[in-house]
């Protein structure tokens, strides 16, 4: 989450550089919350407190997710050439490319969202992606600053029934198999991204860490997206307009043409 933001705040300094795009894992089941999501449940905090779930809080919008049987992705565009009407077909073409390519294709959910659901997954709105059969594959959300665009979203892969039956109270989405598992799938991904992401340029797209210089100062706000299981960030430090990141989530990062994207 905090490397999201920063790459976002990062991108305010260069309007005119280069996007980036990050795939990640979680190594623990974890619920994100949307920025403005309050309250907290009270069994998530009991979840949490007992270590059944990590809890983080994201940059962007949007309902609760639960993480760890998916695939997340952070799309940074600078000064993003659409309308906050028109973001999310323009941010999610790449997506309906890949999988149409893998023979499931997706389309935009139609229904309103609803602030009386606690799941992301639990309603499919125009910001969302589905099958046929309705079932819900990616959820995403966004965060706006000065006209540059964060996009969040969660591919989800093999949700755990049995915790998200605990957490929300209802079934996960009942998906197809995927074609393409780990890293075959997140080439799949790169590749459509490089040829459909109006941001991209139809440019190749090169692949880089964050540095240990940048890890290192970025790591001490880390705590800036955790929450504790009674929901409130350690030291009750709120999340403002400077953003960073941990050590803890060292991950490859696609940027395009340009060699950094820190202006």
């Amino acid at each position: 989450m905090a490397i999201d933001a920063w790459l976002l705040q990062a991108s305010l300094a260069d309007p005119a550089g280069a996007p980036a795009l990050r795939f990640y894992r979680w190594t623990r089941p974890t619920l994100s919350l949307g920025h403005h999501q309050h309250p907290l449940p009270a069994h998530w905090r009991e979840l949490a407190a007992a270590g059944a779930i990590d809890l983080v809080r994201r940059p962007s919008g949007g309902r609760a997710v639960l993480h760890g049987g998916d695939l997340t992705y952070a799309l940074v565009w600078p000064a993003a050439a659409a309308s906050r009407r028109h973001a999310y077909g323009l941010a999610s073409a790449w997506l309906c490319c890949a999988f149409a390519a893998m023979g499931q294709p997706l389309h935009f959910g139609r229904r309103a969202p609803s602030r009386d659901r606690t799941s992301c997954f639990a309603t499919s709105t125009s910001a969302d992606l589905v099958h046929r059969n309705g079932a819900k594959r990616i959820g995403s959300a966004q965060l706006w600053r000065r006209g540059s665009l964060l996009q969040h979203g969660s591919i989800q892969i093999e949700p755990p029934p049995d915790l998200w039956r605990e957490i929300f109270a209802e079934e996960p989405p009942c998906l197809p198999p995927l074609p393409l598992a780990g890293a075959a799938l997140e080439r799949q991904l790169r590749r459509s991204a490089e040829q459909h992401l109006p941001c991209g340029g139809g440019r190749p797209w090169l692949e880089q860490a964050l540095s240990p210089g940048e890890l290192e100062a970025l790591a001490a706000d880390e705590d800036r997206y955790r929450l504790g299981s009674d929901g409130v960030t350690p030291g009750s430090r709120l999340i403002s307009g400077r953003d960073s990141t941990s050590p803890a989530a060292t991950m490859a990062r696609a940027i395009g043409a340009s060699a950094s994207p820190r202006g």
